[in-house]
């Protein structure tokens, strides 16, 4: 089996080369990326792309490379959260929409079984009453949300004997070689540790679905050959498990418990937080038992304080560093390595 990852240099694609690779080791695996965040290592003793056959180096808005013979094309390249998606709301589009249509009719032009495209449950954006299911509708608020749509709507509407699926996945977090702290657990976690306190900006009642990038890895390893006749030829799927959907102040709470002497306090006059969703992951349980989600909420939280003590982390100013997606991006503006369309000079 041949298989090609784009943006696989991020937060998720070490932990899905890894995981391929140790699910299936005979198989080909390649990655292509642009390498905005090559040098984020996380501990990592050796670089993650070792798992790989081929890493290759560009620009997946100008990718030329030939994709026959290639088993399946997962796309998870895309400028990756709401603050980077209302930074440079015209790229987000470019790359995280426009980019994945073409990628995905010239996978299927080549002959490509399976494409699978990380989508995301941000889409449900403002929801309230009982979780959500895929057939429900959707209420995407940020630049990152509906360009994850668009995609998910022009892919339905491709033409073609390949079998597409549409990963929406919960919040990530957890451990990887390539660490993010711009997100929520992992920053609840990174301030335990450096700073005993972890401050909720908002009321901490919104709810937010959660998935480990473990798990992520394992959905993917599931849909890279999904056969058509379980889900169909098009499927859009809510990636996660029922029991992980928290309330933010319950993951506040849940990582205090973890670090001892952590406090937590909690902005109880804010305004309501816009984004609050659960999620219904029904669908994806009868479709894939056997790729379920395995990681505990405890789990992740303690991978991560395992991971960011191997790294003898104490920077109580981690959201100005590397760790921070949108630092990287800024920092390379600032000192021209890409320019405003996030395009190398």
């Amino acid at each position: 089996m041949r298989v090609l990852i784009t943006g696989n240099m991020g937060y998720v694609g070490p932990v899905v080369a890894r995981h391929l690779r140790a699910q299936r080791p005979e198989a080909t695996l390649h990655g292509f990326d642009n390498a905005y965040f090559a040098h984020c290592l996380t501990g990592a003793p050796v670089l993650p792309e070792r798992y790989l056959d081929e890493q290759i180096h560009g620009d997946v808005r100008d990718m030329s490379l030939d994709l026959r013979g290639y088993d399946a094309v997962v796309q998870l390249a895309a400028i990756s959260n709401d603050p980077m998606g209302n930074r440079f709301q015209d790229v987000t589009l470019d790359i995280n929409q426009n980019t994945t249509i073409s990628l995905a009719r010239a996978a299927a032009a080549a002959g490509v079984k399976n494409f699978v495209f990380a989508s995301s449950c941000s889409v449900y954006g403002i929801a309230d009453g009982p979780p959500r299911k895929e057939s429900d509708p959707l209420n995407p608020i940020t630049a990152y949300a509906k360009s994850k749509i668009g995609s998910e709507q022009a892919l339905a509407s491709i033409d073609t004997g390949m079998t597409i699926t549409c990963l929406r996945f919960a919040t990530a977090c957890g451990m990887s070689d390539r660490l993010r702290l711009d997100l929520v657990l992992n920053d609840f976690v990174a301030c335990a540790l450096t700073r005993r306190q972890i401050s909720v900006l908002s009321d901490g009642t919104p709810w937010r679905p959660l998935i480990d990038v473990a798990d992520m890895a394992r959905a993917i390893d599931w849909a890279i050959d999904r056969p058509a006749d379980n889900g169909g030829r098009f499927l859009t799927v809510n990636a996660g498990s029922d029991d992980r959907n928290y309330q933010v102040k319950d993951l506040a709470d849940a990582v205090a418990s973890r670090v001892p002497g952590t406090a937590v306090s909690i902005n109880t006059s804010a305004p309501v937080d816009s984004r609050s969703y659960k999620v219904d992951f029904g669908l994806y349980r009868s479709l894939a038992p056997r790729h379920q989600p395995r990681v505990s909420l405890d789990q992740s939280i303690t991978n991560l304080v395992d991971g960011l003590k191997r790294m003898n982390f104490k920077d109580a100013e981690f959201r100005s560093s590397d760790l921070i997606r949108l630092k990287v991006l800024q920092d390379h503006m600032e000192t021209a390595r890409i320019n405003d369309r996030l395009q190398w000079t």
